[in-house]
Parts: C-alpha cells; sequence; structure tokens
C-alpha cells in the first residue's frame, strides 16, 4: 500500500477541530445502558442518545461546524441547503444562531412536522416533488441566490462536526467492541467511522441501510457513488438521500465498514423496544441501528460491548402513536 492509499480521507485534525469549535453550542449527548434490550441478543448494549440533541437528532453538529466555519461575506450571503427535515431544522437552527438568512429544498412528501419545524426556525422553504432531483433543484437555487451550499453528507466539516458523536462515544465507552451507524447519504457514518477505526482500531463499524432501498451497497459495487430508487412512504426517511455521498463512501471503503440492512416491520419494532423499554421516542432512521441488532442482521460475539446510534427522534406523533399500538 503506498503512501496515498494509506492516507485518512477525512484528517484527523478536522474532528478535533470541530469538537472545539462546537463545544458548549450543541448537547454532548447521553451514552445510556439498555440492559434489557441487549440481553436478548447476549451483548452489553448502550444507545448514544442523539434523539437528545438540539433540534432532535444529530445533524447540528456538522451543521454548526459548517456554519461557524464560514467567513462574513458568505453568511451574510446566506445559506442554501438541501433535505427531507433534520440537516433541513439543523442548518436553520445553525444559520439562526449567526444571524445568516437561510433557504432549505425539501421534497413535496417531507413529514410534516419537520417541514413545520423548519419554518419554526425561520427558513425559507422551496419545494420539489421529485426526490430523485432534490439537488438538481438546490443547485438552481442556490446558483440565482449566490448562497453557500451546506451539503447534508458530501462535505469533511460537516462530516467532521458529525464525527464528534464517535469521539463521544469512546471518550465515554473506550472498550466498545461494536458501533452500529444508520446511513442515508453518509455523513454520520463517514465522520463516526473515521473516530473509532482511529481511536480503537479493533472495534467494528456496521452501517445499517434500508433493505428496500440500499445506498451504500451497490455505491461500493460500482466503485463510486450511483443514484438508488429509495422506497416511498418509509418510516425511515432520513434515510432516503438519491445518492451515498464520495467521501463517506470512500470513508467506508478504506476503513472495512461492514453492512447489514433492516426491513420497515424491524424497524417499528424497534421503535416500540425504544420507546417501551429505553423511554427514548426514536423516529424511523433512529431506531435503525438497534433494529438491525435486535433483528439478528449483525453477527455479535456473546458478551461484546456494542452501541446503537440512536440518530434523531423526530417523527410524527400520529406516526408514532399508530406504531406503539400496532
Amino acid at each position: 500500500m503506498d503512501d496515498q492509499e494509506a492516507a485518512p480521507v477525512l484528517d484527523w485534525s478536522l474532528l478535533r477541530a470541530a469538537q472545539e469549535r462546537i463545544f458548549g453550542k450543541v448537547h454532548r449527548t447521553p451514552l445510556l445502558s439498555a440492559d434489557s434490550l441487549g440481553r436478548r441478543v447476549g451483548v452489553r448494549l448502550f444507545l448514544k442518545c442523539e434523539n437528545l440533541q438540539k433540534t432532535g437528532s444529530f445533524k447540528p453538529r456538522g451543521a454548526l461546524n459548517k456554519v461557524l466555519s464560514l467567513g462574513s461575506v458568505e453568511r451574510e450571503k446566506g445559506i442554501v441547503t438541501v433535505s427531507a427535515g433534520n440537516h433541513a431544522q439543523a442548518v436553520t437552527w445553525a444559520a439562526r444562531l449567526v444571524g445568516a438568512p437561510c433557504v432549505v429544498v425539501m421534497p413535496s412528501d417531507a413529514p410534516r412536522s419537520k417541514i413545520d419545524a423548519v419554518r419554526g426556525y425561520g427558513a425559507e422553504i422551496v419545494f420539489h416533488d421529485d426526490r430523485g432531483t432534490l439537488f438538481v433543484k438546490l443547485a438552481e437555487v442556490r446558483d440565482a441566490r449566490g448562497m453557500t451550499f451546506v451539503h447534508p453528507f458530501d462535505d469533511p466539516v460537516v462530516l467532521a462536526g458529525a464525527g464528534t458523536v464517535g469521539l463521544e462515544i469512546v471518550e465515554d465507552l473506550p472498550e466498545v467492541d461494536l458501533v452500529i451507524v444508520p446511513v442515508g447519504g453518509g455523513g454520520l457514518l463517514g465522520g463516526v467511522a473515521t473516530a473509532i477505526k482511529s481511536l480503537r482500531p479493533e472495534a467494528r463499524v456496521v452501517a445499517v441501510e434500508l433493505a428496500a432501498g440500499p445506498g451504500l451497497a451497490p455505491a461500493l459495487a460500482a466503485g463510486k457513488p450511483v443514484p438508488v430508487s429509495r422506497p416511498a412512504g418509509t418510516l425511515a426517511d432520513g434515510m432516503t438521500p438519491p445518492f451515498v455521498g464520495a467521501l463517506p463512501l470512500a470513508i467506508a471503503r478504506r476503513l472495512g465498514v461492514e453492512l447489514a440492512v433492516v426491513t420497515e416491520d424491524e424497524i417499528a419494532a424497534a421503535m416500540r423496544e425504544l420507546a417501551t423499554r429505553a423511554k427514548l421516542v426514536a423516529e424511523g432512521s433512529g431506531a435503525a441501528a438497534t433494529a438491525a441488532l435486535l433483528s439478528g442482521r449483525i453477527t455479535v460475539r456473546p458478551g461484546s460491548t456494542v452501541v446503537a446510534i440512536v440518530s434523531g427522534g423526530n417523527v410524527d406523533p400520529d406516526r408514532l402513536g399508530a406504531i406503539l399500538v400496532s
């Protein structure tokens, strides 16, 4: 292996800089034990509760890190992004924190609770009907208004912010053996995998995708990001970007990230278990890592120490209610 191949695809210094930049502005979320759930599969299970983060997901870590890195002129011209909800909320929140205008391109069928939250944070929303061409619409808005684009999952500064989740996991649980991460565009995965493998190389990192619409597996097979078809109406709308980013893809390949898939039924079951056993409200994407573990989609060593990232808790109350009584 030559020096270029051995070099990290996300510079370690970016993660430490992100941790310093956002310190005190976002929550250091708790790492809670989930003994009853862990006993079902014979492991010591911990839940990294990013559903308790500001705006209800891990996204403010990367969004704020990026926004704070911008110069005054860029902030004055404004920020634009594209998202089904959680990243949109995070960028809008971060923009408001620094007094920058913000525009969000959102799919027309985004969850109502997330649309309302984005508006509540003060962003202008541009709706677009076709999820497959959301980034095309985003480019039109960016070019027309001269705004800075904050990418949801393919920007090293955004990934570094998300990677602070992994830094906190190892700091709080140095003996971790396995970290399970939901993946949509791959931003959380790329940042967390970099942190985990840098601080604890022997630990496994497993990326969890939707069985009905995986994105990372096809990209790994093709050796590049590829457009993928995502299921409509899924519980895990946060796992449905039209492609996986080039940087997360490179990180996953370089660091030997493992893959698992989950079904809608498995996600719904995990949402119920997290609510009733762990007393945590998780959206579909937030429950995906737990779902993969509880459903036996991941092979685990008995007695190993496992962390499942609960990446978000922004779920419509009516949808959550229907899941809990089903």
